[in-house]
Order: C-alpha cells, then structure tokens, then sequence
C-alpha cells in the first residue's frame, strides 16, 4: 500500500475536494461533513459505510451527534491517502446523497 502520487491527487483526488472533501490541516488526510435529516438518516449511513468498510479492511475514523456525521479517512498502513480513502470517500457520497 503507498499514498497517492502528485498524478493521482490530481486525477482522483481533485474531484473529491470539488464535492466538499477538504484536506486535514498537519496531516495527509480528507474529511467531510454530513447533514441529515434526522438521527436515523445519519445512523443509516454510517450502517452503509461501515458495511463497505468492513468489505474493504478499510475503516473510516468517524464523529456522529444527531444528525451529523464527520468522516475522515487516511490508510494507517501507509500513513496517507491511498487509493482506499478515493473508493470509501467516492462511496461515502453516494450513501450520503441524501444530506444536506
């Protein structure tokens, strides 16, 4: 496992960062903020996510109040983004669809 390279943070990342993921401050990270409608929405989707995840041997490091849920993800085994975080982040949006 190895982090992105410059090409691939161009390529895979860039879209990412256009659909609200930002870069973690002091660390090679991404993160995103999620809205729902309500506390079942939000459960909803972390359910979703972590179904993936499990699938993926790829866990996200995550916060939940209520209707809100902040992901952040970067791979420990190469302590960066690798492609894994683009897959869980690219899905993570897909499951979100339905946030504010």
């Amino acid at each position: 496992m190895s982090t992105l390279t410059i090409a691939q943070r161009q390529t895979l990342l860039q879209p990412l960062l256009n659909a609200g993921w930002a870069l973690v401050a002091n660390r090679d990270a991404i993160q995103k903020k999620y809205v729902f409608g309500d506390f079942n929405e939000a459960f909803g989707f972390m359910t979703r996510v972590a179904l993936k995840a499990d699938k993926m041997d790829h866990h996200p490091e995550w916060f939940n109040v209520y209707n809100r849920v902040e992901v952040t993800l970067s791979t420990h085994d190469c302590n960066g983004l690798s492609e894994k975080d683009v897959t869980l982040a690219t899905f993570c949006d897909t499951a979100g669809s339905k946030a504010t």
